[in-house]
């Protein structure tokens, strides 16, 4: 399996402070936001990796992490992502990198508390589809919300007015390699951008869609609030360990 970080788009939504950096490239109390994606992947046993950038600070990406040698990968590959085409879009560049593989897709500003691995696991004892991760939040409008019936996912609807469930499809996705054909068949969506949302359906209407639910806390930072939000948990967890060694 390879792993896929996205990390390209204006990051609008947290202007001025995107007007000279990259979004991905925000502090995260003690580290730049990029690095907690990078290690989730580590952490699950991932080697292979790409992460797709954008905007006027791509080149920034390879001086902060160069060949990934201090995070113990052999190396990173990168792609550029033009405008906000969207997730979908994003992820279409990489079709290229995963060769056939299956793909491990989190997005650049996931923040979370636990460990995908047995999550990669499990995807990796299915014959095919995609497996999805979700939680349970408090604003799910914000985010793709799927609908189910029982315990299976029959919709995902992209950031509803109102939301048939109070759980979230994080920005994290284990997708087989019929992902790529997804992604092309996909046309805009109202806001102008390739859905990622769109992609889940699509696996969902195969009937090859699975999920498990995220324990402990998760974030996104893509707007002021959650960026708040994220440093604050982080903070909280280094202090928690640095109290349990003392």
């Amino acid at each position: 399996m390879k792993g896929i970080i996205l990390a390209g788009g204006l990051g609008s939504r947290l202007r001025p402070l995107t007007k000279v950096t990259n979004k991905h490239l925000l502090p995260i109390y003690d580290r730049p936001m990029i690095y907690y994606p990078l290690q989730t992947l580590c952490e699950a046993g991932i080697r292979e990796i790409m992460i797709v950038t954008g905007g006027n600070s791509a080149g920034d990406f390879l001086k902060l992490l160069g060949n990934g040698r201090d995070f113990g990968l052999p190396h990173i590959a990168y792609t550029y992502q033009e405008g906000e085409g969207g997730i979908a879009d994003a992820l279409k560049l990489c079709e290229h990198f995963a060769a056939g593989d299956a793909v491990a897709v989190i997005l650049g500003d996931n923040i979370l508390q636990g460990s995908i691995s047995p999550f990669v696991r499990r995807f990796e004892e299915q014959r095919s589809g995609c497996r999805l991760v979700l939680k349970e939040v408090e604003d799910p409008e914000r985010f793709g919300v799927p609908e189910f019936d029982g315990e299976r996912i029959v919709r995902i609807e992209e950031k509803p007015a109102v939301p048939k469930s109070n759980y979230a499809v994080t920005g994290i996705y284990l997708y087989d390699s019929r992902v790529f054909d997804y992604a092309r068949d996909l046309r805009p969506s109202a806001r102008g951008e390739l859905e990622i949302t769109d992609v889940n359906n699509a696996y969902i209407d195969a009937g090859d869609c699975y999920y498990d639910v995220l324990e402990g806390w998760w974030t996104d930072a893509g707007q002021f609030e959650s960026l708040y939000r994220a440093t604050q948990l982080v903070a909280e967890e280094r202090m928690k360990k640095a109290l349990a060694r003392a």
